[in-house]
């Protein structure tokens, strides 16, 4: 008798381990190698990584966040998997994008929000990621990638930023589930959630209509190949044609629902009043980019003074100090960053490096462990390498550097010269 092939032998040793489930929301069988409790542990697990990763929450306008979670918690009430642990944020992120882990923990950028129109977009999008929950379609991904020998997606060790970052050496995720985010449906998981996420919204007494309107909005910025677009959202959710007919034809089963226009308007109040200071961010960040450092420093000097109580702004400053060796300075802008939000990882990162340079290594140590206890990073392990050097704990340095070198890039060399000169 001829042996099973790979695929065929883990195919059937996952379904006799775990057999077939049934889809909460098709009601259709499936191999899965998730339980329902593994897929709350993961999201559990990986959700604050995958927050840090993407720029942290958007923290200038905590009534934002409790709008999208009010209209977050309506449509998984109506769900098919209403007793989910969900969990919804607005991440400080300027790329467009949204996203469910297993588990029903989402996320929404808030450059996406500055696309939407009302709240029934913001339903459309919210309906969406809540099918991927419970339709358990970042289960069932996992299963193909496994069966398929690709690994499994919220597994191992994450490279989140592997470039150079404003001439200094990247940043270097190391946390599991960093890149959680960038799952990849395919194109029936995508229809799956357009469909069952406009039911959703009816039974929350949203107008579906706005469904159709969001997937016309999406193709048409596609079309216009909108960087940031191609950046974020398209690359796990890619729009077509074929959405915008399917989603017409669905919008007709359900009429009428509310559009919720000046509510929304109402939440989005200071982001949009932030618009120029963001746009003028994101011009630094360009010129950053150039290693214009200078012209940089002056527009985000412009951000602050348009918002002074943007993290990212001062994180930003802060950099961009260091690059012209301006220390103490930085110092201060990245006490003004860990101010607005003392629960995002990378003030902390520059912060313990500017402490290193100027010899106040403890200090160091102490910001560069907290950054590692909210995001663990290539850079943050190899400046306590470098501490460790200094205080002559070289037992120690060594192993930061080791946990650096794991990484490779830029700094996984850096890490390793260290390494050769204390061997």
């Amino acid at each position: 008798m001829k042996l099973l092939s790979p695929i065929l032998a883990i195919s059937f040793l996952a379904w006799s381990l775990t057999g077939c489930v049934v889809n909460p929301v098709t009601g259709k069988s499936q191999i899965s190698l998730m339980s329902p409790e593994q897929e709350i542990a993961s999201g559990v697990q990986n959700y604050v990584p995958a927050q840090q990763s993407q720029g942290g929450q958007y923290v200038v306008d905590p009534g934002l966040t409790a709008y999208v979670q009010q209209v977050g918690k309506k449509l998984a009430a109506v769900s098919d998997r209403p007793n989910l642990p969900y969990e919804f944020v607005v991440l400080n992120n300027d790329v467009p994008n949204a996203w469910a882990m297993p588990g029903g923990k989402l996320a929404i950028n808030r450059g996406l929000l500055v696309y939407l129109e009302d709240e029934a977009q913001l339903a459309a999008v919210m309906g969406h990621e809540i099918v991927h929950a419970a339709a358990r379609h970042g289960a069932q991904q996992q299963t193909q990638n496994v069966l398929m020998g690709a690994g499994v997606l919220l597994a191992g060790i994450a490279i989140a930023e592997k470039k150079p970052e404003y001439g200094m050496l990247g940043m270097g995720a190391l946390a599991v589930g960093s890149q959680a985010w960038q799952a990849k449906y395919g194109r029936d998981h995508e229809l799956e959630s357009d469909e069952v996420g406009m039911k959703y919204m009816a039974k929350a007494g949203y107008d579906a209509q706005a469904a159709v309107e969001l997937q016309e909005i999406f193709v048409k910025l596609s079309e216009g190949k909108n960087a940031g677009f191609l950046e974020g959202l398209f690359a796990s959710h890619p729009p077509s044609h074929e959405r915008v007919s399917k989603n017409r034809q669905h919008a007709t089963k359900y009429p009428g629902g509310v559009r919720n226009k000046e509510a929304f308007q109402r939440a989005m109040a200071q982001v949009t009043k932030d618009k120029k200071a963001y746009a003028n961010y994101q011009k630094a960040q360009k010129l950053a980019g150039d290693k214009k450092y200078i012209d940089a420093l002056t527009y985000v000097d412009q951000s602050i003074a348009q918002q002074p109580k943007e993290n990212l702004f001062w994180e930003m400053k802060g950099q961009l100090l260091l690059q012209q060796d301006k220390t103490s300075e930085a110092v201060s802008a990245l006490d003004r960053a860990v101010q607005a939000n003392p629960k995002y990882f990378k003030p902390y990162v520059f912060r313990g490096i500017a402490y290193n340079q100027l010899g106040k290594n403890d200090m160091a140590e102490k910001d560069l462990l907290t950054s590692q206890r909210y995001l663990p990073t290539q850079l943050a392990a190899y400046y306590l390498g470098e501490v460790s050097l200094a205080k002559g704990n070289r037992s120690q340095a060594a192993q930061y550097f080791q946990q650096a070198a794991q990484g490779g890039g830029e700094i996984g060399q850096a890490a390793n010269a260290k390494l050769g000169r204390l061997q």
